[in-house]
Parts: structure tokens; sequence; C-alpha cells
């Protein structure tokens, strides 16, 4: 099949969503969830390396696409379940998520995308069940645009949903869900004031 004409304005966009989303919820967080912070600036650097091509090799911008995934998705998680009470889980997601980090290189492609694949969906999973026990309504919308990500990237076609790239609807799955965490954190800090 042929590239559409659009594909590359298509992926442009869709890391440019990610991008901005992310920044904006790392921003917003800083203040009080440093480790969310930490984990939405991870993948909006991560989405500037794939806009500014020029600046590295593919290798590195699957490097920064790979430490987004396996650090910045937990400390994501370790945020939201810390301001809930659930330190033991934020720990064990937080540890695995580095150890991850660190036997990366161990790992060869495929054993590195079923990781990341698996960080993903375990954040949205375990997310989405505290989202859910607190009544949490914009965690639980991030849980489930990360878990449709998650998902939609095992899948074998490579075009979806209008014919797009299903590596751009994942990262606009991905935005979507990182503009729900950011409010869902906003709104956990609001109920404990």
């Amino acid at each position: 099949m042929a590239p559409r004409p659009g594909g590359e304005w298509s992926s442009a966009l869709s890391h440019l969503a990610l991008g901005v989303v992310s920044l904006h919820a790392a921003l917003s967080t800083a203040q009080a969830n440093r480790g969310a912070a930490a984990g939405f600036l991870l993948q909006a650097l991560a989405a500037a390396t794939m806009l500014a091509s020029g600046l590295g090799t593919d290798e590195d911008c699957l490097a920064g696409t790979w430490v987004a995934t396996v650090i910045g998705l937990p400390l994501l998680a370790f945020d939201f379940h810390w301001v809930n009470g659930d330190c033991s889980s934020a720990n064990l997601l937080l540890g695995g998520g580095m150890v991850l980090a660190v036997a990366g290189d161990h790992l060869g492609a495929e054993g590195r995308s079923v990781a990341g694949q698996a960080v993903v969906l375990v954040v949205a999973v375990t997310i989405l069940i505290v989202a859910v026990f607190t009544t949490n309504s914009y965690g639980m919308w991030g849980g489930v645009m990360l878990g449709a990500a998650g998902l939609l990237s095992r899948l074998e076609e490579d075009r979806l949903l209008l014919l797009l790239p299903k590596e751009d609807i994942c990262r606009w799955a991905l935005a979507g869900g990182s503009w729900a965490y950011h409010r869902a954190l906003h709104t956990q800090r609001l109920q404990w004031e």
C-alpha cells in the first residue's frame, strides 16, 4: 500500500498534540505532583524528539519513546496512586518501571515492544481501578484512553479509523489520556484541599 500524501502531516500533528498536551500537563502539575510532572515532561520530550528528526538518529528517538513509556507512565501512575493513599502500589509500579529501564538493553526489539505494551496496560488498569474506587471520572477516562492506545498498538492492521496510521491513533489516544490524567490529578488535589 502506497503511503498517503497526508501521512507525514498526520504523524506530525499527532506528535505535536501529544507534546503540547504533555508539556501543558507537566507545567500545570509541577508544584503539586512532581512525579506526574516528570512523567508528562518525558512524554513531551519524546514527542519533541520525534518531531525534530534532524536532531538525532531513529535509535535516539526510539530510546526516548522507550524511556517515556517505561519511566514516564509509571511516574504518572505513581503520583495518582500516592495521592489516593495507595503507596505500596505506587512504589511497585515505579520500581518495576525502573527495572525495565535498566534491563532494556538486554531485551531484543520484540522484548522491548512487549514490555512497553505491558507497562502501558498495567498503568492504565491500575489507574482505572483507583479512579473507579475514588469516583474520579477523569481518571476513568484516562485509563480507558491509555488502555485503548495499548491495545491498538497490538493490532496487526497498519491503518485504522479514517485510514490513519495506527501509530497516529495511538498518539491521539495518549494525548487524550494525558489530558484526562492531568484533570484527574487536579480534581484529586481539589478534593484534598
